[in-house]
């Protein structure tokens, strides 16, 4: 005897519903007027419930369907199993990354502060320094915070390019430190010769969630960098920008003397 035969006597076994009670098919609607036309498209609200043959033959489906995928659907489940298994194992691993990286950047922080600038960036022979740490920890935050640090060491040390490829790599959500890399890359630039590109940079840092505590200072490096690339009408709007837009701040007074030299 067939699967779906053995199902279909089963099924027959399951008490019809409500609707239907003590008949296979479900009556008919009558309609109130008896000049009407029979209904002849009426669709039970449940055929499948009505009509176990047609249930047991969508079961033998399914369960032939499972039958002939198996593989396919068992490589499916394997694939979500090391996707998240992989998910949050790589976060672990990361985690465990950053507190390395922090571990070994404390003591290049600590030189960094006390302008020892060459063990700090190259480590003291114990401890790695911060190039090291942004090397070998660059998908972590301390080896991320290390590229700033770097960036400012090696700009005290004259060395421009590396302090802006430094810097360049360093990232960060909080608008205070963000607008500061943007404008130590904008001095890195401008030592090198570069006014142009170190003014977009200090434009950039200006209009990084812009403040008036910070903004008006980098507007005015903006405008000394126009003045330098020959643009005194783009070093012009800089400074008028200082004076209108932050009227309280002190590089006004910097920005009318700038402007009126500008203007003579």
């Amino acid at each position: 005897m067939s699967r779906a035969v053995e199902l279909s006597k089963q099924m027959s076994k399951i008490p019809y519903t409500v609707k239907t009670p003590g008949a296979r098919q479900p009556v008919r609607p009558v309609s109130t007027d008896p000049l009407a036309p029979a209904e002849e498209n009426y669709v039970t609200e449940n055929p499948l419930l009505e009509d176990p043959d047609a249930l047991a033959a969508r079961l033998a489906e399914s369960e032939d369907f499972l039958r002939r995928n198996r593989n396919v659907l068992l490589g499916a489940l394997l694939a979500v199993v090391l996707a998240v298994g992989g998910f949050f194992g790589y976060n672990y691993w990361r985690t465990q990354q950053d507190a390395q990286a922090q571990a070994a950047m404390f003591r290049a922080v600590d030189n960094w502060e006390a302008d020892s600038l060459k063990p700090a960036l190259q480590g003291d022979g114990k401890l790695p320094g911060l190039n090291k740490v942004a090397n070998e920890y660059s998908g972590t935050k301390a080896g991320n915070l290390a590229n700033f640090y770097a960036g400012v060491a090696l700009l005290k040390q004259g060395k421009f390019a590396e302090a802006y490829t430094a810097l360049d790599k360093f990232s960060s959500d909080d608008y205070l430190v963000q607008a500061r890399a943007y404008s130590l890359m904008g001095d890195a630039q401008l030592e090198q010769g570069k006014a142009k590109e170190a003014a977009a940079l200090y434009a950039k840092a200006a209009d990084y969630k812009a403040n008036e505590y910070f903004t008006p200072s980098y507007l005015l490096k903006q405008g000394v960098a126009l003045e330098a690339a020959k643009d005194n009408e783009g070093a012009l709007k800089a400074y008028n920008r200082i004076i209108d837009d932050y009227a309280t701040a002190q590089e006004v007074g910097e920005a009318r003397q700038a402007k009126a030299r500008l203007q003579q």
